[in-house]
């Protein structure tokens, strides 16, 4: 009965990722029905406080975006890029690090790849390079910022363990963008000169490849640098209140003192935040919700609500088999389940609904939280094929033809810098993981 479930849940996984955006979502509630209804495993409970948590910065982030300020952080990243193009393909995973490190989402991503690959090639630099890595770089700043949706999911799994959110960032941020810039090193030498490669050659005389004209000079909306201040101290705020506990109220409550725990001071700050850049930055409120970032973060949400919950359900169901037939082997080799996570999200699309699916079972499991948290950049598997939106886009975006998927599909010009930026900050998280926590 076991396998039978386990390859419904498997089916229903990839049917999921076939249809796309909501389609994963509504897939894994058809798993979970019948799990329920066929297997009669009991439901657990729905992630509700990951769900909200996700509304709640998408609505600060969507509002961020329609106030122009995701225009205007293109603006001056695009100035940053200019300044020093021979470093482009250094510079520009860095740029799209901090991006998805500030806004919380890989999405935002969309908007500098572009300026990533005009200002490369005006340069001669082969697009390829400072692409690919910029690409990376944007998914691995995801499970290193404090407001994206995997981060929170992580903290609220593992608030039992007296894990603040400063001990995750502590370890995320230094091993995700040292490996980026590894990988970034590695990515420089990718491939021939830009003058001397024969499929860009080849575009040229065929005049597909044309000199993009010059554009017109930026005009920033009115709000659109406050929208910006406001959205940068929401973070700021998350980070001090889930770094010091004594910050966030408390309440005694039949005799027990409680503090209010983080999904709730982050549901709090964000909607709050959200509501300040609506009054003084005055976007159209439409536009919130019909911007890029609401979408995806929308659709994220439904993911998670239909695969992480047959997840939950599924193993939970089965715990005592799971636990009796590999808690020995993850025990004496830990790191064989950052594989698990990696090959997870390959299927799911989504670090969030990777880590509130499979991360319960390493919790059930004895893997220490400092592992866990060490092990929580491996969710960044979704390059290994090479169909996710900021991959597709980046391809589209270099008109060289340089950044590609190869004849082999796998091997395309994200596999080797997504490999080595996932192993390096797994590596280098376990080495930290053992001197901060």
């Amino acid at each position: 009965m076991f396998w039978i479930q386990f390859l419904i849940v498997l089916a229903c996984i990839f049917i999921g990722a076939r249809l796309g955006g909501v389609g994963l979502g509504v897939m894994g509630g058809v798993g979970l029905a019948i799990l329920v209804f066929v297997f009669h495993l009991q439901p657990t409970s729905a992630p509700i406080d990951v769900m909200l948590m996700i509304l709640a910065v998408i609505t600060a982030a969507g509002a961020l975006q329609a106030a122009g300020g995701m225009d205007y952080l293109v603006f001056v990243a695009e100035k940053a890029l200019r300044k020093n193009p021979k470093w482009i393909t250094f510079i520009a995973p860095i740029v799209t690090y901090v991006f998805t490190f500030c806004a919380g989402t890989g999405h935002v991503a969309y908007s500098v790849l572009p300026v990533i690959a005009e200002v490369s090639r005006e340069s001669g630099i082969r697009p390829e390079r400072p692409m690919s890595i910029a690409v990376i770089a944007s998914q691995q700043a995801i499970t290193a910022s404090p407001i994206s949706a995997a981060t929170v999911a992580l903290l609220a799994l593992l608030t039992d363990f007296n894990i603040s959110l400063l001990d995750i960032m502590l370890i995320c941020i230094p091993s995700t963008f040292i490996a980026c810039m590894i990988a970034a090193f590695v990515a420089s030498k990718t491939g021939k000169e830009l003058n001397m490669d024969e499929d860009y050659l080849k575009r040229l005389e065929e005049g597909l490849a044309p000199i993009k004209k010059d554009k017109k000079a930026f005009d920033p909306k009115p709000g659109s640098k406050l929208s910006v201040m406001l959205f940068l101290l929401a973070a700021v705020l998350v980070v001090v209140l889930g770094s010091f506990e004594a910050l966030r109220p408390g309440w005694d409550v039949e005799g027990v003192f409680t503090r209010m725990t983080m999904p709730v001071a982050i549901e709090i700050v964000m909607l709050t935040i959200a509501a300040l850049i609506m009054i003084f930055c005055k976007p159209n409120v439409e536009e919130i919700v019909s911007g890029s970032v609401f979408k995806a973060g929308a659709a994220a949400v439904v993911a998670i609500f239909g695969i992480a919950w047959m997840g939950d359900t599924f193993f939970q169901g089965n715990m005592e088999l799971i636990s009796n037939s590999i808690s020995d082997l993850v025990t004496t080799a830990p790191w064989l389940f950052a594989i698990a996570l990696f090959a997870l999200s390959i299927l799911l699309y989504s670090q969030a609904a990777t880590v509130r699916t499979l991360m319960p079972l390493g919790i059930s499991l004895g893997i220490s939280p400092a592992l866990l948290i060490a092990m929580f950049p491996a969710v960044n598997g979704y390059f290994f094929i090479p169909n996710y939106p900021t991959v597709v886009a980046a391809i589209n975006f270099d008109r060289t033809g340089t950044t590609k998927i190869g004849k082999y599909v796998l091997n395309h010009s994200f596999m080797v810098p997504g490999l080595i930026a996932s192993v390096g900050s797994v590596i280098i998280g376990i080495l930290l993981s053992m001197i901060v926590l």
